[in-house]
């Protein structure tokens, strides 16, 4: 492949597994040219059959397209696939912008975004979040940290397989926002682990109680209902928020407290429960409220 051929209407994507091949697939309804690349010649076969071109390796893909994704497994792959002797680094174009979709180190992105700078090429995290079905429906949310320019490169063929596409900041910005995200993301299945266990306990039904909150999730949006400020500081009594807020704290602790009493009678240690009784209302700006400082006073005098 000659460098000649590389247009900005060509899109490359590197690592078509399980997030790669639906995000890839998404970008066969762009107009233009998709080149594909992976070690497996069955994850290629579907994308040659629908009319993109195959690349044997990363630096092929450079040789043809300006805007190139890669989501393959660890940073370890991610550093050979930009930079090592077949990588995409060698033969790309200054100009070219290279977007990592798998969660790496914020360290590793920056690094590597440093090396491919020096060549005039821009690299940009680009964490995804919406899992497989998220990317098969074209809903994913995309998390970029870069530059403006790089950003605006992306905005459009990332709009094929994202809903939503956020420019988190400069390089490294994409990677923190995913890690945390994923923090609330997996902190919500431990919690929903011990809630789990405490209706077992009560001798209820497990899965009804999986319907109800994937139900009612649907429509309160969940734990990200409350994430609309553009801080976490302390709230002043002053502030519209304050009265939202605190009504959110006092509604909180008061089925906080109901719960951790109902795990004492079945015998079942909640202590993700009690972490939210007492930091609930601090966390959300409006200091603890009567129920958690009753308990407070009821634990220190015990």
């Amino acid at each position: 492949m000659s460098d000649d051929s590389a247009t900005a209407s060509t899109i490359g994507y590197i690592g078509l597994g399980n997030m790669g091949a639906p995000m890839a697939t998404r970008l066969l309804e762009r107009p233009g040219t998709l080149v594909v690349c992976d070690t497996r010649p069955e994850a290629t076969q579907p994308f040659t059959e629908a009319g993109a071109l195959v690349a044997a390796t990363p630096a092929e893909v450079a040789a043809r397209a300006t805007v190139i994704s890669v989501t393959v497994l660890d940073d370890a792959q991610v550093r050979d696939v930009v930079v090592g002797p077949d990588g995409i680094l060698p033969t790309a174009r200054p100009g070219t912008v290279i977007a990592v979709h798998s969660t790496i180190s914020d360290v590793t992105a920056t690094e590597l975004a440093e090396t491919c700078r020096a060549k005039g090429v821009a690299l940009v995290d680009a964490p995804v979040s919406g899992g497989a079905p998220g990317a098969r429906q074209g809903r994913l949310a995309v998390m970029v940290g870069g530059s403006d320019e790089a950003f605006e490169a992306v905005r459009e063929p990332f709009g094929y397989f994202a809903e939503l596409v956020v420019h988190a900041g400069p390089v490294g910005a994409g990677t923190r926002m995913k890690l945390a995200r994923n923090l609330l993301h997996f902190v919500s299945f431990t919690a929903a682990c011990e809630a789990g266990r405490l209706a077992e306990a009560a001798d209820l039904d497990v899965r009804a109680l999986g319907k109800v909150v994937r139900h009612t999730d649907a429509i309160t949006g969940g734990a990200g209902a409350i994430m609309l400020r553009d801080t976490t500081a302390t709230v002043a009594p002053d502030d519209p928020w304050f009265s939202i807020l605190s009504h959110v704290r006092n509604l909180g602790e008061k089925d906080l407290a109901l719960a951790l009493d109902l795990g004492d009678r079945f015998d079942v240690d909640l202590p993700l429960a009690a972490r939210a009784l007492t930091g609930l209302g601090p966390g959300l700006g409006v200091g603890a409220g009567t129920v958690a400082d009753q308990s407070s006073h009821q634990k220190e005098t015990a």
